[in-house]
C-alpha cells in the first residue's frame, strides 16, 4: 500500500471550493464510514471526508467491502474522484483511494487562529501586569513561567464545537474575555478588578487537559470523565501549592470563578455564580463565545437569501440580509424562540 506524505506541492482541493463536475484530489480525514446495499443487493461504501474547510460525502461503488477493510475512522486518505450533485448536495465518486501512513500536515484538517500566538501571549502578559494584588501576580506568573503549560495553552482550541474551535482558540478566547473584563471593570469601578482579571485568565485553563488536537479536536478521557471546570481548579491548586502565603479566602474565590463560569447547572457548572465578579465573568465568557461562534456560523452559512440556515443550537434562523429584504424572509422565523442549548 502506498504511503504518501504531505508536501506543499501535493495538490489539494479544498472541500468548500468543490463544485459539481470538478475533479477532486487531496488528503482528507475519515469522519465516518458505512457499508450499504443497493436495491440489487450490491455493496457500496459511503465515507464522510473532511478537511479544515468542511466535510463531504463520498461513495465507493466497486469492491466496497474490500476497500472498507483498508482503513478506519480517523485515518487520512489520499483520494481522487469526481464531484456530482445529489439532492442538492455535492457528493464525490472516488476513483482512487489510498491510506496515508506517513506524517501529515495537520493544518489541512484544523484551522488556526489568524492571530499570532506570540503576539497574543504578549498582550495577555501586558493585561496581567495591571493586577496589583501581590498574591494574584505571583499566581499568574507561575502559569506564565510553566513552559509545558504555556505550550499547550498557546496551541489548544477553546472548544470542540461552536466557538474558537481551532488551534490557538483557547488563547484567543482568554485574551478576548480579559479585554471585555477590563472594560467592564473600568465601567463599574466598584468591582474587584484584580480578581476579575485573574479569573478571566484562569477560567478555561482546564481545557488544556479536557481537549486533544491532532488531526481533529476530541475530548480526552479526563475531559469526558472530569471536565475542564474541575480540571481547571485542579491546575489552580497545583500552582497554589507553592504559594504558602496565599490567602485561603482568595483561593476559594478563584476556584468559584472557574467552577461557576458556565452560569447554570444545565450548562455544566457545578456551582452558579454567588458573588458579583463571578456573575460578571460568566456573562463576559458567554458573550465572547456567542459572538465568535455566531460569527463563524454566518461565515460558513451557504444559504442564499436574507436568512441563514436553521441553527439548532440557538433554535432559530438568523437575519443576514438588509432591511429591504426582511419582509420577504419573515417566514423563516416561525420556528424561533425555543430553548437555547449549551455552548460548551
Amino acid at each position: 500500500m502506498k504511503e504518501p506524505t504531505m508536501s506543499h506541492h501535493t495538490p489539494h482541493t479544498w472541500i468548500k471550493d468543490i463544485q459539481q463536475g470538478d475533479s477532486v484530489q487531496g488528503l482528507y480525514m475519515v469522519r465516518e464510514k458505512r457499508l450499504g446495499k443497493t436495491r440489487r443487493g450490491d455493496a457500496f461504501l459511503t465515507i464522510s471526508l473532511a478537511d479544515r474547510t468542511g466535510d463531504v460525502e463520498a461513495k465507493v461503488w466497486d469492491h466496497a467491502e474490500e476497500v472498507s477493510s483498508r482503513f478506519k475512522t480517523g485515518d487520512v486518505l489520499d483520494i481522487e474522484g469526481s464531484a456530482t450533485s445529489f439532492r442538492d448536495r455535492i457528493q464525490l465518486t472516488l476513483s482512487r483511494l489510498e491510506v496515508v501512513n506517513g506524517e501529515v500536515d495537520y493544518s489541512l484538517f484544523l484551522e488556526s487562529s489568524i492571530e499570532s500566538p506570540g503576539r497574543m501571549v504578549a498582550q495577555l502578559r501586558k493585561l496581567m501586569q495591571e493586577i496589583r494584588d501581590p498574591h494574584l501576580k505571583a499566581l499568574i506568573e507561575r502559569f506564565f513561567s510553566d513552559g509545558q503549560f504555556m505550550h499547550l495553552f498557546e496551541k489548544a482550541p477553546a472548544a470542540k464545537n461552536f466557538h474558537h474551535n481551532y488551534l490557538g482558540g483557547l488563547l484567543e478566547h482568554t485574551l478576548s474575555v480579559c479585554g471585555i473584563i477590563r472594560q467592564v471593570a473600568d465601567h463599574y469601578p466598584h468591582l474587584d478588578r484584580d480578581l476579575l482579571l485573574a479569573g478571566a485568565f484562569l477560567h478555561d485553563i482546564g481545557k488544556v487537559r479536557e481537549l486533544s488536537w491532532d488531526l481533529q479536536i476530541e475530548y480526552t478521557d479526563e475531559g469526558r470523565l472530569v471536565g475542564h471546570l474541575v480540571e481547571g481548579t485542579l491546575l489552580l491548586e497545583e500552582k497554589l501549592t507553592g504559594l504558602k502565603e496565599f490567602p485561603r479566602d482568595l483561593a476559594s474565590r478563584l476556584k468559584h470563578l472557574i467552577l461557576s463560569h458556565h452560569g447554570e447547572y444545565e450548562f455544566g457548572s457545578p456551582k452558579r455564580p454567588k458573588f458579583l465578579e463571578a456573575f460578571v465573568l460568566h456573562l463576559a465568557d458567554d458573550l465572547d463565545a456567542k459572538v465568535n461562534g455566531l460569527g463563524r456560523f454566518f461565515e460558513k452559512d451557504g444559504r442564499e437569501g436574507t436568512w441563514t440556515d436553521y441553527n439548532r443550537l440557538f433554535d432559530r434562523y438568523f437575519l443576514k440580509g438588509n432591511d429591504q429584504q426582511i419582509g420577504e424572509g419573515r417566514i423563516a422565523d416561525q420556528k424561533d424562540e425555543g430553548k437555547q442549548g449549551s455552548l460548551f
